[in-house]
């Protein structure tokens, strides 16, 4: 979410992120697609554990109606499209808070996410996704926006509920550069989160900072017609995901120079993580 993205007011989205566990417990065996599994089978995927409502077999955890969260879990092998190597691959210089972790940690608040459709789909989604968080943080080397004299007009005082944290508190932060009040507050109604109060949270905790991102990539518009996670599993492409972050200021020729420079790091990643970028890769 660019400086420019945030211009637009976004409305809430309606996911709702699952609830954390107190104590998390260990980790089941990692899901198998191949495995049939019965009623009340459990396996752990992204970092959670899931138990089968019913008989299931190549049914995703968290992508599916058959599974039933059971809460987060420890000592489990991480079983994400991008593995740890990779991640670090495609963000050599990124700034220590971004952690693998973290990202795996946020999974859960949007269970569909890179979760969704054949394992090439999946891919190729987790692959937009980091796309545009190395754009919008220049490779994750950047936690908060950098021209603080821009922070004061990220507060839009027309909404009912203001600005309690204070006109400059709701700046660019996190992969996408979340920024906005009425941003902090659908994402923190939605996930669980006071982030209007605590605006903070998201340059503290790298979850809620990846968590903030999927938000908005699973539930938000933006200037386009669907939201990225829809664009990407429907077929639409990566092109398409562009249109809902930035619309006509970079696609229908607004800055084809950009839009070059996003398919070119798409195609990047999808070579480090060794799937076809596919169709449709501008806007």
């Amino acid at each position: 979410m660019s400086a420019v993205v945030a211009t637009a007011a976004f409305l809430p989205g309606a996911a709702t992120a699952a609830p954390a566990a107190a104590d998390s417990a260990s980790c089941a065996p990692l899901w198998d697609s191949s495995t049939a599994y019965k009623a009340g089978g459990t396996v752990s995927h992204h970092g959670r554990n899931w138990t089968a409502k019913w008989w299931t077999q190549n049914e995703n955890p968290g992508a599916t109606t058959v599974w039933a969260d059971a809460g987060a879990c420890t000592g489990g092998v991480s079983d994400f499209v991008i593995s740890e190597a990779e991640f670090d691959e495609i963000f050599p210089e990124r700034d220590a808070f971004y952690t693998y972790q973290g990202l795996i940690d946020a999974l859960h608040a949007y269970p569909r996410f890179a979760n969704t459709g054949t394992e090439e789909t999946r891919s190729r989604e987790a692959a937009a996704f980091l796309t545009h968080a190395d754009f919008e943080s220049v490779g994750l080397r950047y936690v908060k926006e950098i021209n603080e004299a821009n922070y004061w007009i990220k507060c839009d005082y027309s909404q009912p509920f203001g600005c309690p944290a204070g006109q400059s508190a709701y700046y660019g932060r996190g992969p996408i550069m979340f920024s906005w009040n009425f941003n902090y507050k659908a994402a923190g109604d939605a996930l669980g989160l006071d982030l209007l109060n605590d605006p903070w949270l998201v340059e503290r905790d790298p979850s809620v900072a990846w968590q903030t991102a999927l938000w908005y990539w699973n539930t938000q518009n933006g200037p386009g017609t669907m939201t990225s996670h829809d664009a990407m599993v429907g077929g639409a492409g990566f092109g398409e995901t562009i249109r809902s972050l930035n619309g006509s200021l970079e696609c229908n020729g607004g800055n084809p120079g950009s839009v070059r420079a996003r398919a070119a790091k798409y195609e990047h990643i999808t070579e480090v993580i060794g799937v076809d970028p596919g169709s449709h890769l501008t806007c």
